[in-house]
């Protein structure tokens, strides 16, 4: 089931997430949900937060184009490592439509996470990846990759977000 992705501002964005109790079939059926949402976005990755739920969750997906899909999920994420060395990308974001910047991070991480069956694995990430895991565990955090931009940057982008919005609230009968 298609789930609506939340956009900046919107103040849901900005709380902290709750780890996960257990892995269940309610569980699995919102990652399910979360993954279809993300493909169809279409996206790389997904936080629940970004569905409206409050909940230490995450998938992605880095896979390209025609490639065989590879959906990692992650239950209650968190970051044991980052390098000292650092990788800038141009981001993105579902929950700010149409909006890029780059962003400097560091370039490799390791993860220790629950996976979709429940069971406590490590992840080694870089490139991208590394990228991905970081920019959703952000969202965990209540942060957004716009935060680590100048002031005036992010200004201006949260500016154009609420036009953006206003324009799709505006019937015209």
């Amino acid at each position: 089931m298609l789930r609506k992705i939340l956009t900046e501002p919107d103040a849901i964005l900005r709380k902290k997430c709750e780890p996960l109790e257990k892995v269940d079939t309610e569980t699995k059926k919102l990652m399910d949900d979360m993954l279809e949402t993300m493909y169809a976005a279409p996206g790389i990755g997904l936080a629940a937060i970004q569905v409206g739920i409050l909940k230490r969750l995450v998938v992605l997906d880095i896979s390209k184009g025609e490639e065989k899909k590879k959906p990692i999920f992650l239950i209650n994420p968190k970051i044991i490592h980052q390098s000292k060395k650092t990788s800038v990308y141009e981001e993105g974001c579902l929950s700010l439509p149409g909006q890029f910047a780059e962003i400097e991070r560091p370039a490799e991480c390791t993860l220790k996470y629950i996976d979709y069956n429940g069971k406590e694995k490590e992840l080694k990430a870089d490139g991208l990846l590394a990228t991905c895991v970081q920019h959703e565990v952000d969202h965990l955090n209540g942060i957004l990759f716009i935060d680590y931009l100048s002031k005036l940057k992010k200004d201006m982008i949260i500016k154009k977000l609420v036009k953006q919005k206003k324009g799709i609230e505006r019937v015209i009968v």
